[in-house]
């Protein structure tokens, strides 16, 4: 209950702080997104570019983990997932506040989850997110990023988003690690206090999800 009640803290505060407190929105937001989205990219600052489309990596990687923690859960994990695209960490939390604690698999894998549960997959999401990640470091104004997320609600937003994103991810590393028989520590502490990259790593090293026999398995939620 008191992991719940402090996701639920967590998400009302970042709300409120998105809303009322962030640096005022700027009349070409609406343009900035669209051109972010179509790829034009060239008067941009890279590393606006880079957390944009981190922030489009960064759902597939949860789905890698959400959509196998969602089998059994009370709520349809793949609303959170879908949501997580387009605003991140604000879809997320509520899936942390909802979700129960799961640390089997009933059943059997399905077509998604099994390109979900490949190590392929992970190292796909992690060469993208490697790309993106040099990108703005090498390219990137970090004057002018500063000036922006001084400025911008959305690159200020947007910024803390990413960063917020980033750090949830052991809250459901605990559960993933016991589905497949993982039981050392170290593992789930290297992931965690590396943000991003160990996630990555985790999805691309991670054992295969070990299945249950559909006879055995316990009633699922759809």
């Amino acid at each position: 209950m008191l992991r719940k009640v402090g996701f639920s803290l967590l998400w009302l505060g970042f709300v409120v702080y998105a809303f009322l407190f962030a640096p005022p929105e700027q009349p070409n937001t609406l343009e900035l997104i669209k051109q972010l989205s179509l790829g034009q990219w060239e008067n941009i600052n890279p590393l606006v570019v880079a957390v944009f489309n981190l922030l489009g990596i960064l759902p597939l990687v949860y789905a890698c983990v959400i959509l196998i923690d969602g089998r059994g859960q009370p709520i349809k994990a793949w609303l959170f997932v879908v949501g997580s695209f387009g605003v991140g960490a604000f879809a997320l939390l509520p899936y942390l506040v909802f979700r129960e604690k799961n640390p089997h698999f009933p059943g059997e894998k399905d077509f998604l989850l099994k390109i979900l549960d490949s190590r392929w997959t992970g190292i796909i999401l992690t060469l993208g997110a490697f790309s993106f990640v040099l990108f703005g470091l090498i390219k990137g104004d970090w004057s002018d990023f500063i000036e922006q997320w001084q400025t911008s609600r959305f690159i200020h937003v947007m910024s803390l988003d990413f960063c917020l994103v980033c750090l949830l991810f052991p809250s459901l590393l605990g559960d993933d690690l016991a589905r497949r028989g993982i039981k050392k520590s170290w593992v789930f502490w290297l992931v965690s206090l590396t943000p991003l990259l160990g996630a990555l790593f985790y999805l691309c090293l991670r054992p295969p999800l070990q299945e249950t026999s559909v006879n055995t398995a316990s009633p699922i939620s759809s």
